[in-house]
């Protein structure tokens, strides 16, 4: 069967540019992939006929070939398949590639690029310190250039090459069957250079590991798991590539009175069941201080206080939180034995007195009886 015309398959006129033809046939490459079409041999061939059309009329010198003697001036088993060389069918290929899976980073004219990667640092810090705010220093792993080779990362005396795989591109190209695949040079590592001889102090990587010194600001009123980014400070680039950052994560140590929760605080105080029986002033303490209220007269254990802005000033809040303070009554313990008549003779007292003296007793007796019936 005679072949179609190229120009007639990628559906472009004979004085179409190069980006037209391009633009073409990444259309028909996308309709009639084989992935997309996996089971269809009407668009395996199509496909195919698109790829040798964009072969032949991507290369300069085979369009001007094509162009004065039509098939017969393009051999089709001489170097119209490999897809090896810069530009032609690999570059597109590489870009359709991308297209139909996703992410495709498109064509590179030298070695990768790459971010360097994020650290993370846990600070531990103490709830006062968390509500005030504070400047601290810490120490962290950092990168310094070698100071034997300047950090060329070979032998004083010598010099890096260009790696001789990939041509210095740092990135190699692999034919298999249809795709033609990029990847980083197994040899350089992308760099697009190679150090026959390493230097003996860094052992070719240019660089020392070494810590430095930041300086870091804990703002007031940061919360436990909260983190602060220090722009830069993370591990270098790779080829020339920004540096990451470093997080600092915040961890407050448990606290001997306080309980953070948000920006309020909780704390339980313990009284006896003479205060609680006929109430009075207590004082307890804050992060700014101490603080003083009134208990009423016949308060119960669990019985919570509010003290309003007597917590934690948020970071992105504009007023503190709230302290709760929750009464725990003390039962006494180790008592003398003038101490035990002394209560026995209380409780003849209030038993005498009726429900008005216990009526949360008096209440869950009711509340048994009526169960038993």
């Amino acid at each position: 069967m005679a072949k179609r015309d190229f120009y007639e398959i990628l559906g472009v006129a004979k004085n179409a540019s190069d980006d037209d033809i391009k633009k073409a046939y990444r259309k028909l490459a996308m309709k009639y992939h084989p992935d997309r079409n996996p089971d269809s041999k009407a668009s395996e061939e199509k496909f195919k006929e698109a790829k040798e059309a964009y072969e032949m009329l991507s290369d300069t010198q085979k369009r001007e070939a094509y162009d004065r003697y039509g098939h017969a001036g393009v051999d089709p088993n001489m170097g119209g398949g490999g897809g090896g060389g810069a530009g032609g069918f690999a570059d597109a290929f590489g870009d359709i590639f991308g297209d139909i899976f996703g992410g495709g980073r498109g064509r590179s004219a030298g070695p990768q690029v790459y971010r360097g990667a994020d650290l993370r640092y846990n600070l531990e810090i103490t709830l006062e310190q968390a509500a005030n705010g504070f400047d601290t220093t810490i120490r962290v792993p950092s990168w310094d250039s070698c100071e034997t080779c300047h950090g060329s990362g070979a032998k004083p005396g010598t010099s890096p090459i260009t790696c001789t795989t990939c041509g210095g591109h740092g990135q190699v190209r692999m034919q298999q069957g249809l795709f033609s695949i990029q990847q980083t040079c197994p040899k350089c590592h992308g760099t697009g250079k190679i150090t026959p001889e390493p230097c003996p102090t860094c052992s070719g990587a240019g660089r020392i590991k070494r810590n430095k010194t930041l300086e870091v600001k804990i703002p007031a009123g940061i919360d436990d798991g909260m983190r602060i980014r220090s722009s830069g400070n993370g591990e270098p680039g790779v080829n020339g590539g920004p540096p990451g950052d470093l997080y600092v994560e915040i961890h407050i140590k448990q606290h001997p009175v306080f309980q953070r929760e948000g920006d309020d605080l909780h704390c339980e105080i313990p009284i006896s069941f003479v205060k609680a029986a006929l109430g009075g002033d207590i004082e307890v303490p804050t992060l700014s201080g101490k603080a003083s209220f009134t208990i009423p007269e016949g308060s119960q254990s669990g019985k919570t206080f509010r003290l309003r802005s007597k917590g934690v000033k948020g970071v992105r809040s504009g007023y503190a939180g709230d302290l709760f303070v929750h009464i725990v009554i003390e039962t006494p313990v180790k008592l003398t034995e003038k101490q035990k008549e002394l209560l026995r003779s209380f409780e003849q007292l209030t038993v005498e007195g009726g429900a008005k003296h216990n009526p949360q007793s008096k209440t869950w007796m009711d509340k048994v009886k009526k169960f038993f019936e």
